[in-house]
């Protein structure tokens, strides 16, 4: 059993809610867990069954928009490390990611066991090199390297998406269960599906019988309320994440694209139609673990560019997803 087991998911909301069973996984053979987090899916962390705290500190080897490396702020990362206490550390990462930055600050912080993924030579920096061959999806990766760490998933845990219960009542937001969610917002341009797309499909839904919730965040506001129109309920704006989470886990089904809300109703349990351009590989980032439809060309010239605005005049791959389709794969996965 570890004393102080430390897992370190440092980028976006849907990032660390793909990190939940390595949590678990670790979580059943350590005394407490603490989840290092970015400020971007620190509010995640706190949903993770399995994580007694949470520290949130910003790697700028990891944000998106990094702040700059100082002698200071890496002395005040280092201190934060050095009063987690951890003795063993799991680094989570994407492929594209480097472990290696923080697992340094961790050796400097006394840290004895340290594991991550490697392509890149770690010297003594790691104790548990991990590699992974294909191209599993996202929670599986993580997974594999909390097995390697020596950390497996308890009996009965059957590895998905979860979050802690009880969930907030939101029946005064979002009404009583049995609607269908459209999150019409991603966290870069490339993966949107068109503004007008998204209004067109608040009205199919509803001509084909579901009450429609639109949510969002709050500098979503905006697009929300156009999307809603005067036939959907709006909530840009209007929740926090377990209130989201709790949104969620009241719809039929989740209509959204590659962004942190799916991967939360996955983490609900809720059916989500995927509106996936491929910029990443819907492969290994799609809604894992529950009913899905995958909609938008994965084969369009865009595919693994990992483009933040699409390079493709007229954004073709989810441009042509029509709303009779979204209301056919609502069907599908509802039914």
């Amino acid at each position: 059993m570890t004393r102080r087991a430390l897992v370190v998911r440092q980028d976006n909301l849907g990032d660390v809610l793909l990190a939940g069973p390595a949590v678990r996984a670790v979580a059943a053979h350590a005394e407490s867990v603490v989840m290092l987090a970015g400020p971007r899916g620190a509010a995640a962390a706190e949903l993770l069954p399995g994580v007694d705290e949470v520290v949130t500190r910003c790697a700028p080897w990891i944000d998106p928009e990094p702040p700059p490396v100082t002698e200071s702020s890496m002395h005040e990362f280092l201190e934060a490390l050095r009063k987690i206490d951890a003795d063993q550390a799991v680094v989570l990462t994407s492929f594209h990611q480097s472990a290696l930055p923080l697992a340094l600050l961790l050796r400097v912080a006394g840290v004895e066991r340290i594991a991550a993924i490697s392509e890149d030579y770690p010297g003594s920096l790691l104790d548990v090199r991990h590699r992974i061959d294909g191209d599993p999806p996202e929670p599986e990766r993580a997974l594999s390297l909390a097995r390697a760490a020596g950390f497996a998933l308890p009996k009965g845990d059957d590895g998905r998406l979860a979050v802690r219960r009880p969930l907030p009542d939101v029946s005064r937001l979002a009404g009583e269960p049995g609607y269908v969610v459209l999150h019409p917002a991603a966290s870069v341009p490339a993966r949107q599906w068109p503004m007008f797309r998204c209004r067109a499909a608040v009205v199919e839904l509803a001509a084909a019988g579901w009450r429609v919730v639109v949510t969002g965040a709050p500098s979503d506001r905006e697009l929300t309320a156009h999307v809603a129109g005067h036939i959907g309920v709006d909530l840009g704006g209007r929740t926090d994440l377990p209130e989201l989470a709790a949104v969620l886990d009241g719809a039929d089904a989740v209509v959204a694209p590659n962004t942190g809300p799916a991967h939360l109703a996955a983490a609900v349990g809720t059916p989500v139609v995927s509106l996936f351009a491929p910029v990443v590989s819907a492969a290994r980032w799609a809604p894992y673990g529950v009913r899905r439809v995958v909609l938008g060309e994965q084969l369009a010239p865009c595919r693994d560019t990992r483009a933040r605005s699409c390079p493709v005049p007229g954004h073709p791959c989810l441009t042509l997803v029509t709303p009779e389709e979204v209301v056919e794969a609502v069907r599908e996965v509802t039914a």
